[in-house]
């Protein structure tokens, strides 16, 4: 096995190299991301391995702050069958051999998988060449890779069940973190794609929120912006309408309540910063992951979770109106603590010490 720091041949002196890899969505590489400034507050300038196709290059290909980064040509195997299926095997296979070169030259000695189909190629170099593994996985549904991957890992992270760590959550989180007491505004979050059954439902609730002088902030997403915006001023009522906001923690901090979806990201980002939350999860999510992340936290009277089609104005304001929304904000605070990513980070840098 190697270790997680070796010798510079030139000054003697003793470095560490780590290499990241995963991606193809925003739950996945915000990990890295997290995981990568950690490092770099240490003196460790990570390596990276992710694909061109899916999000990895648009995250980063053009960060400098990664010592050298390898996109390579792979695609998902898992839903494509017959022929595509054995293509995409081919093109994996390939694409491990271009990864354990790539970690062979840059004498690669810990690796943190986040999952993803892009993690395949590195995951499985490291395992052939010996390298510690270590994986981390965002839900509480354990997605394929990382399930086939566990056994060979030295250590698996997750922020649920037993041996869990902190989620990684950006610290602005933690910094306007209260505890909520009464609600004033309320937040609807689909995502960054936006989810038409929260923004239907948002709009079935503003007349009643409008009338108690509750405030409605809305993120819609792109596609739905226009269709939304233009009903709130149908219906007369001055809302907080965005697409997008990539300083969304402002407008969650400012908020009181939540309903939103259940990605792993944004729901530790909501428990992060104790704001009571409705969890409508994304129905089609592999494995039902979406669901069973929200019921980590209504399992421990810390949220509360509805399917798209059991939504309900009554569920709503059973909530508004009866349930203790102090002593859930406080629960939220027994749930996750700050500097998961720096946690994971030290783990790595710890190999071989």
């Amino acid at each position: 096995m190697g270790s997680g720091k070796s010798t510079d041949p030139q000054s003697g002196s003793t470095r560490h190299s780590v290499l990241l890899t995963g991606g193809g969505t925003g739950g996945h590489l915000a990990i890295v991301r997290a995981v990568k400034e950690e490092l770099l507050k240490r003196g460790v300038r990570p390596f990276y391995i992710g694909s061109e196709s899916g999000q990895d290059r648009a995250w980063f290909g053009d960060d400098e702050t990664f010592e050298h980064h390898l996109f390579l040509p792979t695609r998902g195997v898992v839903n494509r069958r017959g022929f595509e299926k054995m293509a995409s095997l081919l093109q994996m296979l390939k694409a491990a051999k271009r990864a354990r070169r790539f970690m062979k030259k840059h004498r690669i000695q810990a690796v943190l998988s986040v999952g993803g189909f892009s993690a395949a190629p590195a995951s499985f170099a490291a395992i052939f060449s010996g390298i510690p593994l270590y994986i981390h996985e965002q839900n509480a549904v354990s997605g394929r890779l990382n399930r086939l991957l566990k056994p060979f890992a030295r250590r698996f992270f997750s922020s649920y069940g037993e041996g869990r760590i902190d989620y990684p959550v950006a610290d602005i989180f933690f910094e306007t973190a209260r505890i909520r007491t009464k609600i004033e505004s309320v937040i609807f979050l689909g995502g960054s794609q936006g989810a038409r059954a929260i923004n239907d439902f948002a709009l079935k609730m503003a007349p009643r929120l409008h009338r108690r002088g509750i405030a409605i902030v809305h993120q819609t997403g792109a596609s739905d912006y226009g269709r939304i915006r233009e009903a709130y001023g149908s219906l007369g009522i001055e809302a907080d309408v965005f697409a997008f906001d990539r300083a969304l923690h402002t407008r969650i901090a400012a908020a009181d309540f939540a309903v939103s979806r259940a990605g792993a990201s944004t729901l530790w980002e909501l428990a992060a910063n104790r704001i009571p939350t409705l969890f409508v999860p994304y129905p089609y999510a592999a494995g039902d992951h979406q669901y069973h992340n929200a019921r980590y936290l209504t399992d421990r009277n810390a949220a509360w979770v509805s399917r798209e089609e059991r939504l309900s104005p009554d569920l709503f304001w059973d909530i508004i109106e009866k349930e203790e929304i102090a002593a859930v904000s406080q629960r939220l605070a027994t749930l996750i603590a700050p500097h998961g990513a720096g946690k994971i980070a030290e783990a790595l840098l710890a190999e071989g010490r």
